[in-house]
């Protein structure tokens, strides 16, 4: 499927490059032209918010972050790495969750994971998750095949709004 380049090798008569030695040379070559447009983008490298950062405000990329700072906001992410350093106040939204530190908030992940060091005061909706021994977790845990949708809330009236309904 791939072939050796030949922009070092010497140059080769016209009668040469017209009928290659190897019949399969030429079925690389003309493969490698839409290899090359078909070829997957590198996945660029995640995101680090290192230990001395705190950010105010929400952070949101379609690609993987690691946080060591701390943040006060909301996160979402594709994967999501909170280090031992770090300390989230917010809502984590991410398809993987990986805590080693401290989240105040809810998380929202399809795979949720706790390690050791793990401190979460906050609830967890979760496709899948595995929380470690030695995992400080404070809050509640609820499956759902699709956590990462909000789910509709009901309407709530105001404390200084009346209702009214019709008399007869």
């Amino acid at each position: 499927m791939f072939s050796k380049s030949k922009i070092n090798e010497p140059a080769q008569n016209d009668k040469d490059a017209a009928t290659p030695a190897d019949p399969s040379a030429s079925k690389t070559t003309q493969e490698s032209g839409d290899f090359k447009s078909s070829a997957p983008k590198a996945k660029p490298p995640a995101s680090v918010v290192s230990q001395d950062l705190h950010i105010v405000g929400n952070v949101k990329t379609t690609g993987d972050i690691q946080v060591e700072g701390t943040v006060e906001g909301d996160i979402r992410a594709h994967l999501l790495t909170i280090g031992e350093t770090a300390t989230i106040n917010g809502e984590v939204v991410a398809d993987d969750v990986v805590v080693n530190g401290r989240i105040v908030g809810r998380v929202r992940g399809l795979k949720v994971r706790l390690t050791a060091t793990a401190r979460v005061e906050g609830d967890i909706i979760h496709k899948t998750i595995a929380i470690e021994s030695g995992a400080h977790f404070e809050g509640s845990v609820q499956r759902q095949e699709d956590p990462l949708v909000k789910a509709a809330r009901p309407a709530k009236a105001s404390p200084g709004s009346a209702v009214a309904t019709p008399k007869d």
